[in-house]
């Protein structure tokens, strides 16, 4: 019996010993790392914008009228001067003729007027011999200069109506012009916005009938900027963005223009960078969503790790299995022996997820400690043995 109650201990203290000995080892830390590597760096702001033709031209009309023809339509390219549509020239060429009327008639009235003059001219005169020689009253001779001055007037504002209704003639052969819809600039029509029978009504504001674009082979991206990156951009910067259309090709460009105006939209402040974009091969198309990035910095061929290796710290558990912390400085972990070691560096340029680091100690092989993992802790089962009551 004596010899079972010793058994018995010794094997509660084995069971004992070896449970807290796995404890132990479930509970030291175990890292995931990632090697060093060497390679490329490029530090890029982001940002959305919209492809649009460097120059576009709205083409309107000056006045109100029924559209009679169109003899272009969407993606037709168009010559300066070329006639693109024309509005019902009829009520304004009834204007034109009216207008040739009336300046007929200030014509003759001129000419009228002028009869008058001559007429009064010579009564004056008349007037005047027979006043010399006492042959009249003064007031006789009064009259004749009346008559005449006033004649001479009549002359006066017959020109002036002449004048009147030549510059109303111009106005309505200036309208009757303007119902011919001429492209003002070489181009390709993006958009029409009228169709044959349709009325247009010019009274308050130009309605646009056609949008021309003058050059589709140069194009320019209108970006949002943050204004937290606002202050990394400058002009002249590579460009790199994408399209949906084509999601496999990156497109070059550089930026053109940072313009100083805000635009504020639910208190988010940015600024409309513009990129400019060669499009010979005419991919690019008006009103594509490109997402841009704005080139600030590259390195080449540097030692470079992933951020979370700059984000890990030893927490104060894992700090009794591992090194002392070295104090000052930025810097990373890495696994040597299979420990943690920590190492200053200097951190260069990112790209969002690796790093540029420059370090005397660090090379390019070596393990990085990115997290800590502990291992799971199995619940131990109690070994046989006998139970004491």
């Amino acid at each position: 019996m004596k010899k079972l109650l010793i058994g018995s201990v010794i094997v509660v203290v084995i069971a004992v010993s070896v449970f807290f000995f796995f404890r132990g080892k479930g509970n030291e830390p175990q890292f995931r790392t990632e090697r060093v590597t060497k390679g490329d760096i490029v530090m890029s702001v982001t940002a959305t914008g919209t492809v649009n033709p460097v120059t576009t031209v709205l083409v309107g009309t000056q006045v109100s009228g029924t559209i009679k023809n169109i003899y272009v339509d969407f993606n037709s390219p168009v010559k300066k001067g070329q006639l693109i549509a024309g509005i019902d020239p009829a009520s304004f060429e009834a204007q034109v003729e009216q207008a040739k009327a009336n300046l007929l008639s200030a014509k003759a009235n001129l000419e009228k007027a002028e009869a008058t003059r001559i007429d009064a001219q010579r009564t004056r005169d008349r007037n005047s011999k027979l006043f010399s020689e006492n042959l009249i009253a003064r007031s006789e001779l009064d009259s004749a200069e009346t008559n005449y001055e006033t004649a001479k007037a009549s002359v006066n504002a017959a020109k002036a109506q002449i004048a009147q209704t030549e510059a109303a003639l111009k106005l309505v052969e200036t309208n009757l012009r303007y119902t011919k819809i001429i492209s003002p600039v070489d181009g390709v029509v993006i958009s029409r916005n009228v169709d044959v029978g349709q009325t247009v009504a010019a009274s308050f504001q130009t309605p646009t009938l056609f949008t021309i674009a003058q050059d589709l082979t140069k194009m320019q991206i209108d970006t949002s900027v943050d204004e937290a990156d606002i202050g990394k951009v400058n002009v002249g910067q590579d460009v790199e963005f994408t399209v949906d259309a084509f999601p496999e090709l990156i497109f070059k460009g550089k930026v053109w223009q940072i313009r100083n105006s805000p635009i504020t939209v639910q208190n988010v402040v940015t600024y409309d960078v513009v990129i400019q974009v060669d499009n010979s091969d005419l991919k690019l198309k008006p009103g594509m969503t490109a997402n841009v990035s704005i080139i600030i910095s590259t390195q080449k061929n540097v030692l470079k790790v992933p951020n979370a290796a700059l984000r890990f710290k030893i927490d104060e558990k894992e700090k009794k299995t591992t090194e002392k912390k070295v104090a000052g400085g930025s810097g990373l972990w890495i696994l040597q022996q299979g420990r943690p070691k920590r190492i200053n560096i200097s951190a260069g340029i990112s790209d969002g997820s690796y790093t540029e680091i420059t370090s005397d100690t660090l090379q390019e092989g070596q393990e990085v400690i990115l997290e800590s993992i502990l291992k799971d802790q199995k619940k131990q089962a109690a070994p046989p043995g006998p139970r004491f009551f």
